[in-house]
């Protein structure tokens, strides 16, 4: 057995105990929130620990292109406060990120080229034409389901160091919007925290926000046909 195929076998095995044990249900926001003092307790006590599991967890569910991210990103701003929380959710979804692609670059190609081929192919198109600016505009504005752009842009020649980091200012307005949303959440005590005016804004901004970033984009290409 080749090393290609154990490493293949491995992710699998780790995607399969995901659901077959069920450990989905620990990336919910009900769990979040009824575990939220025992959160806080643990970075209390512990911070550094505390932010190194949440980050290999967080790692480990964007790699593996399991559900949940949205969750954790609103977890990492619950649990950690929002700068803490955005530099840990900041870095570990784009090495999370990073990761998927490489897999997908070198373990699933075949696979992923059967399946996803028209996909692929437009953007094949986009990335000769804009370069780097075409992923950033995929992160900016969700077009594509995030495991989707991590697994097609695996099979296009972009390199690891670009990946990563038009990955990662490409995310960071979402994270930012993501992350203080936690916040929000954590301050919930009651029912009626529900209607608080800065979870309120926080849900509305990310509702709006893929409309805000498409205008944005809209109009850095209109300056540079300038």
């Amino acid at each position: 057995m080749n090393s290609r195929i154990i490493v293949v076998v491995f992710f699998l095995i780790l995607a399969g105990s995901f659901f077959y044990f069920d450990l989905g249900q620990y990336l919910s926001l009900s769990y979040i929130k009824s575990q939220q003092a025992e959160f806080n307790q643990l970075v209390q006590n512990d911070p550094v620990r505390s932010a190194a599991v949440y980050t290999g967890i967080y790692i480990a569910v964007t790699s593996l292109s399991l559900p949940g991210a949205a969750v954790m990103t609103l977890a990492g701003g619950a649990i950690f406060g929002f700068w803490w929380g955005l530099v840990l959710v900041s870095f570990a979804s784009t090495i999370g990120a990073t990761l998927a692609m490489l897999v997908s670059r070198f373990l699933l190609r075949e696979q992923i080229m059967s399946r996803f081929g028209s996909q692929l192919q437009k953007i094949d198109e986009g990335f000769e034409k804009d370069g780097a600016f075409y992923l950033f505009t995929l992160r900016l504005v969700p077009a594509f389901p995030f495991f989707v752009i991590n697994v097609l842009m695996g099979l296009t020649r972009i390199t690891v160091p670009v990946y990563f980091v038009v990955s990662q200012v490409g995310m960071l307005a979402g994270t930012v919007v993501y992350v203080n949303a936690g916040t929000q959440l954590a301050q919930i005590e009651t029912a009626s925290g529900i209607l608080s005016p800065g979870l309120i804004a926080s849900f509305v901004l990310l509702g709006i926000f893929p409309l805000l970033a498409k205008k944005l984009i809209e109009q850095v290409q209109k300056n540079a046909a300038h």
